[in-house]
C-alpha cells in the first residue's frame, strides 16, 4: 500500500502540468488508498483536491461521503451524496446513504445538545456552589407552542 501510496504521490507532483481531469483522478485514486488505511482525513483532503480539479467526478464525490461518514461528519456526507444523485440519480450506494443519514443526523445533533447541556449543568454548578445551590434547584421546562423553556427555581432541592 505504501508503495502504490507513493506511486501516486509522485504521479499528482510529475503531472502538475497535465490535465486537471488527470489529476482529479490520481487524487482520487490516492484518497482510496488513504481509505483502505483507514487513513480517512488525509482520505479526504485529497477527495477535496479531486472535486475541486472536476466538480462532476463522481467516485471522488461517493469517495468523500463514505469517508465523511466514517469521520462523523454525517451532513457534509449528506451533501456530497445528493451530489452524487444529482449526476447519476440511481446511484445505488448515494440512494441508501440519502434516505439513511437524515435519521442519523438527527440522533447525532439530540446527542450532541445533550452533551451540550451536560457541560452547561457542569459550568452552572461551578458557579453555584459558593451559594450552596446546583443546577438541580432549577427545573427547565419546555415550551409546547414555542419550543422555548421556562426557568423555575426550587429552593428545596
Amino acid at each position: 500500500r505504501r508503495w502504490y501510496q507513493r506511486g501516486v504521490r509522485e504521479a499528482v507532483v510529475s503531472t502538475q502540468s497535465t490535465g486537471d481531469e488527470t489529476r482529479s483522478v490520481l487524487h482520487a485514486n490516492r484518497a482510496a488508498c488513504h481509505v483502505s488505511c483507514s487513513e480517512f482525513k488525509e482520505a479526504e483532503e485529497d477527495c477535496d483536491s479531486a472535486i475541486k480539479l472536476n466538480s462532476k467526478y463522481l467516485k471522488a464525490l461517493l469517495r468523500r461521503g463514505q469517508v465523511r461518514e466514517k469521520l462523523e461528519k454525517l451532513a457534509p456526507a449528506l451533501e456530497d451524496y445528493k451530489s452524487v444523485l444529482e449526476l447519476d440519480p440511481r446511484n445505488g450506494p448515494a440512494l441508501e446513504a440519502a434516505r439513511r443519514l437524515p435519521r442519523e443526523i438527527e440522533v447525532q445533533q439530540e446527542k450532541m445538545k445533550e452533551e451540550c447541556v451536560e457541560k452547561l449543568k457542569d459550568l452552572g454548578n461551578l458557579v453555584l456552589k459558593p451559594f450552596g445551590l446546583s443546577t438541580d434547584n432549577f427545573k427547565m421546562v419546555q415550551n409546547p407552542e414555542t419550543g422555548g423553556y421556562n426557568i423555575q427555581f426550587d429552593q428545596n432541592r
